[in-house]
């Protein structure tokens, strides 16, 4: 198994390409080569950004065998593997432990709202049900639950919960998980503009969505901070933060494969309920890819 070393850097979350409505089974292989080698230090598929809740669950299996087959080994993959049906979320999981996948994502149950007793025993099935690293995924906009410090310093006794892809947007959590869970609880940001700042207080790492345009620029923020070069890393950053902005202004997942395309990566194909972005959001992705020296 991977060393806890292992899960550092910038893992990029990455979009599922789709070509005429299927997965595009070439542009994905394409798109993991070209991550590896821009210094991409994980992948991440069918989170949210690979458009796990608009797939069905063959395309779910299948993007994580994808993935795993073509990092070969090369970066740990991070398999998507979240549900708010704890039963669909142990499946997910066992899949990906038997695909070969280093570690899986799961987030906080959307949509039901459980309490955080509900959140501990919904991990707890999942970590009892596989052998492989778990990463809670705390992403209180999406889930409309935040899972507290307390009930993740309870999951942490456990045997495969290994640390946390925090989306809180808070930057206190970091400082505050790290005191009651120790040094060793892995903390990954989940926000792209507060990355840099997140590691300055204990962080390790960031579930990037821009990293699936600007590999090598967030591979080199993250490599910069984690050797403790904070300079170096907040010239990189001024490069990024447009970036960091036009690809959310809607979707970031449409934002990202909008960037993806510009670079002649993928076609940019998104699926309903979620639409390519809009006029005005693309004029901004391109501005800010010039600006960080992306595009020309």
């Amino acid at each position: 198994m991977m060393s806890k070393a292992k899960f550092r850097g910038s893992l990029t979350a990455l979009v599922t390409p789709f070509r005429d409505g299927a997965i595009d089974e070439k542009g994905f292989r394409d798109l993991i080569d070209w991550q590896i080698a821009e210094g991409t230090s994980g992948l991440v598929p069918v989170g949210t950004t690979g458009e796990s809740p608009t797939l069905s669950h063959a395309e779910h299996h299948r993007a994580v065998e994808i993935c795993i087959s073509q990092a070969g080994g090369r970066v740990p993959v991070i398999a998507g593997a979240g549900s708010n049906n704890t039963v669909e979320a142990i499946d997910l999981a066992r899949h990906a432990e038997k695909a070969g996948a280093d570690a899986v994502l799961v987030v906080t149950p959307y949509y039901n709202k459980p309490t955080q007793e509900g959140l501990y025993q919904h991990f707890k099935a999942v970590n009892d049900a596989i052998g492989i690293p778990i990463f809670i995924y705390n992403i209180p906009p999406r889930s409309v639950v935040d899972m507290s410090v307390e009930t993740m310093k309870r999951l942490y006794e456990l045997k495969n919960i290994v640390g946390v892809k925090d989306a809180t947007g808070n930057l206190a959590r970091v400082s505050q998980q790290r005191q009651q869970l120790g040094p060793d609880f892995i903390q990954l940001s989940g926000e792209d503009m507060t990355a840099l700042a997140f590691n300055a207080a204990g962080g390790q790492g960031c579930i990037s969505v821009v990293s699936n345009i600007a590999p090598r620029l967030c591979a080199d923020l993250q490599e910069a901070t984690l050797r403790g070069d904070y300079a170096s890393a907040l010239e990189i950053q001024d490069r990024l933060v447009p970036l960091h902005g036009a690809t959310f202004l809607e979707p970031g997942l449409a934002g990202a494969k909008c960037g993806l395309a510009m670079l002649g990566r993928l076609k940019e194909e998104v699926r309903l309920p979620l639409l390519p972005v809009t006029d005005g959001a693309r004029t901004q992705i391109r501005q800010a890819m010039v600006h960080a020296g992306l595009l020309n």
